[in-house]
C-alpha cells in the first residue's frame, strides 16, 4: 500500500509542469482579449489624428506598445521555464523555476488589467477625470519606454498620418482623359441678310465673267 501511494505521489516537478500549463493556457486566453484591445487602440489613434489631436494618438500607441511587450515577455518566459522543467537536474533549477512561475503570475495579472475596453474609451474622453487618467498613464508609460520604443512609436504614428493623408486624396483616374478636337463652323454659302431681306446667293466666278465682258 505504501509503495502504491509513493508511486502515485505528485512530485514538485510534476506540479511545476502543471502550473506552467495553467499559465500558458491563461496567456493564450489573454492574448486573444488583449489583441482586441490593441485593435481598438489603433482605431483610437486614427480617430485622434483625424481630430488633429497628436497627443492622444501617441498615448494610444504607447499603450498598444506596452501591451505587446507584456505579451511577448510572458510568452518568452514560459518557453524558458518549460525548458527548465524538462531538465534532468531539476532539483538544481527548482528554485529558479518556482521563482519564474511566481513572476509569471505577476505579469499575467498585469496583462489582465490591460484588457479593459473601457480604458481605451477613456483615452478619447475630454472630461476632467479622463484627462487626469490620460496624463497619469502617459507619465507611467514614458518612464518604462526605452528610446528605441519611443522611436518605434513615432514611426508608427508617422505611418498612420501618411495613411490618413492618402485616404483623403482624390482618386486618380485609371484611363486617360478623352481628347476632343474643337469643331469649326461651316463656311457660309450666302451673303448675310440685310434689314431682314435675303440677298442673292454668292455668284461663282463663271457667272460673273459674261457681265464683266459686256
Amino acid at each position: 500500500m505504501g509503495a502504491g501511494a509513493s508511486k502515485n505521489k505528485i512530485t514538485s516537478q510534476d506540479q511545476a509542469v502543471l502550473d506552467l500549463k495553467i499559465q500558458r493556457d491563461k496567456l493564450k486566453q489573454y492574448q486573444k482579449k488583449v489583441n482586441v484591445v490593441i485593435d481598438k487602440e489603433v482605431q483610437a489613434a486614427k480617430l485622434a489624428l483625424t481630430q488633429g489631436n497628436k497627443k492622444k494618438a501617441l498615448l494610444a500607441l504607447k499603450k498598444k506598445k506596452y501591451q505587446e511587450q507584456l505579451l511577448e515577455k510572458t510568452e518568452q518566459q514560459l518557453l524558458n521555464l518549460e525548458d527548465l522543467t524538462q531538465s534532468i537536474e531539476y532539483a538544481v533549477v527548482e528554485k529558479q523555476v518556482l521563482e519564474g512561475l511566481k513572476n509569471g503570475n505577476t505579469v499575467l495579472k498585469e496583462i489582465h488589467k490591460e484588457m479593459s475596453l473601457e480604458d481605451v474609451e477613456r483615452l478619447m474622453d475630454d472630461t476632467a477625470d479622463a484627462i487626469a487618467y490620460q496624463n497619469q498613464i502617459d507619465t507611467i508609460l514614458s518612464e518604462q519606454m526605452s528610446p528605441e520604443d519611443e522611436q518605434e512609436i513615432m514611426d508608427e504614428l508617422h505611418e498612420l498620418q501618411m495613411a490618413e493623408l492618402d485616404a483623403n486624396l482624390p482618386a486618380v483616374p485609371e484611363n486617360d482623359l478623352p481628347v476632343t478636337e474643337p469643331s469649326l463652323p461651316d463656311v457660309p454659302t450666302h451673303v448675310p441678310t440685310v434689314a431682314g431681306k435675303q440677298t442673292e446667293p454668292i455668284k461663282k466666278k463663271e457667272q460673273l465673267q459674261p457681265m464683266l465682258a459686256s
